[in-house]
């Protein structure tokens, strides 16, 4: 039985950091992109950043503007997955999800993704 246990999130203040962890079992971990999306208020699910099973090859969604503030990293040894918060805004504030797939190395849509953990609140205060 797969899962995505994620932790990390709380309540910061606009400039602050925090570091989201996933720990994954179940699964073949190297083999799987992990995901890291984020649900605001009221809103639909969106991308964030991805990184490749074993080369470990990043990608961060433009569209949410989090490109040098968040960084995405994982210890396939340990089968965990990390997310880097760096100089958050209240515009961050999201329930933050985890998620496993394969066969698509740099999927983007959350339907490409096979597993799921339950998330974790991040909320930004101004």
């Amino acid at each position: 039985q797969v899962q995505l246990v994620e932790s990390g999130g709380g309540l910061v203040q606009a400039g602050g950091s925090l570091r989201l962890s996933c720990a994954a079992s179940g699964l073949t971990f190297s083999d799987y992109t992990m995901g890291w999306f984020r649900q605001p208020p009221g809103k639909e699910r969106e991308f964030v950043a991805l990184i490749l099973g074993t080369e470990g090859r990043t990608y961060y969604a433009d569209s949410v503007k989090v490109k040098g503030r968040f960084t995405i990293s994982r210890d396939n040894a340990k089968n965990m997955v990390y997310l880097q918060l760096n100089s958050l805004k209240p515009e961050d504030t999201a329930l933050y999800y985890c998620a496993a797939g394969r066969g698509f190395p740099l999927a983007t849509k959350p339907a490409l993704y096979n597993y799921w953990g339950q998330g974790t609140q991040v909320t930004v205060s101004s």
